[in-house]
């Protein structure tokens, strides 16, 4: 028998933009709370990310995103990907979970996550192991979901190989560094001067501040360069390449899709751009299982900025659009 949402207010409060925008357009509402419908998990948020996904959404930029997003005013109004919280209610036909689960969800392309309430597919949605706190399983996923099948499946990631990642103190370059570890990489970590001694404590062999040093003027020093952040090229990076050796990044552009089709058939080296966020429910929750596995076992960590409650998320916005946060940025519920 399904469990549904009990007892009034039958509302929720989330937080919508009806334009694109700096992170003023933000704006705090009370919506109708979610039901979910057969299959669907509806879920009591308790921390949700912020990532600059959600800013490029929220704000049209680059232009294209609002291909996903509306051409002209927003197809979704609430943002956000990932959520941790508990299982308010499942639908029809949902066997697996039960109210007050413990659980993360990714949302995907479908968003809404940044308030009270989220409504997910159960295939979406995956049991927090152990006593992981909500914060920190939501965390570890929002980079590693990226990173991971960046550096196991499209550079094939394994021991030995010698592994730079660009960004390593942002959301993606701090899961990627401690997975490109635990798959048995030499560790190279580019960040600023105030980053250095956090990136050598998530496994960094060496950490290369950016301001003294251009790691592309190494030859053939790296079998993976991964450009987490976009601010690199293909071009710049191929010198340090080794012969066979891969470059990724995670930021679209029309060069580097074109040099990922020449590459892929006539290139001494590969470059790989993947859209992560687009895989199914199911492949990303294998792996957001997998992530929160290695953080309950303390093989990875989860590595926090800063947080705020739900109703300041456009500070939230404002901090992660300025470059300068450190690993994840969450926003909390009833904190």
């Amino acid at each position: 028998m399904s469990e549904k949402p009990a007892g009034p207010p039958a509302t929720m409060a989330a937080i919508v933009h009806h334009r694109y925008g700096p992170p003023e357009v933000l704006r705090f509402e009370r919506l109708p709370r979610p039901v979910p419908a057969g299959g669907e998990v509806l879920i009591r948020n308790h921390a949700i990310t912020v990532s600059s996904s959600d800013c490029a959404f929220r704000a049209a930029d680059p232009f294209f995103a609002r291909v996903a997003t509306g051409l002209i005013r927003p197809r979704r109004p609430v943002l956000g990907v990932e959520v941790a919280g508990e299982v308010a209610a499942v639908g029809e036909g949902v066997t697996g979970f039960g109210p007050g689960d413990r659980v993360v969800a990714v949302a995907g392309v479908a968003m809404g996550g940044h308030a009270e309430y989220t409504r997910l597919p159960a295939e979406a949605v995956v049991p927090i192991p152990g006593s992981l706190a909500f914060v920190d399983a939501v965390a570890v996923v929002e980079g590693g979901l990226t990173a991971l099948p960046f550096l196991r499946d499209h550079a094939k990631v394994g021991p030995g190989q010698r592994v730079l990642v660009n960004g390593a103190s942002g959301a993606v370059g701090t899961a990627a560094v401690q997975l490109a570890k635990h798959l048995g990489a030499d560790v190279t970590g580019v960040c600023s001067t105030a980053n250095l001694d956090l990136v050598r404590s998530l496994g960094a062999t060496e950490a290369i501040d950016y301001t003294r040093t251009d790691f592309t003027g190494r030859r053939e020093a790296y079998d993976v360069v991964f450009d987490a952040v976009g601010k690199s090229s293909f071009r710049r990076c191929r010198p340090a390449l080794r012969p066979g050796g891969t470059y990724l990044t995670t930021v679209p552009g029309l060069p580097v899709m074109l040099q990922a089709l020449w590459t892929r058939r006539f290139g001494s080296h590969t470059a790989v751009l993947a859209f992560t966020g687009l895989r199914s429910a199911r492949d990303k929750a294998h792996d957001t299982a997998l992530l929160l596995a290695l953080a309950d076992a303390e093989e990875i960590r989860p590595v926090v900025d800063r947080r705020w409650p739900l109703a300041q998320a456009a500070d939230a916005h404002r901090h992660v659009g300025s470059g300068r946060k450190r690993g994840v940025v969450v926003l909390t519920v009833d904190e």
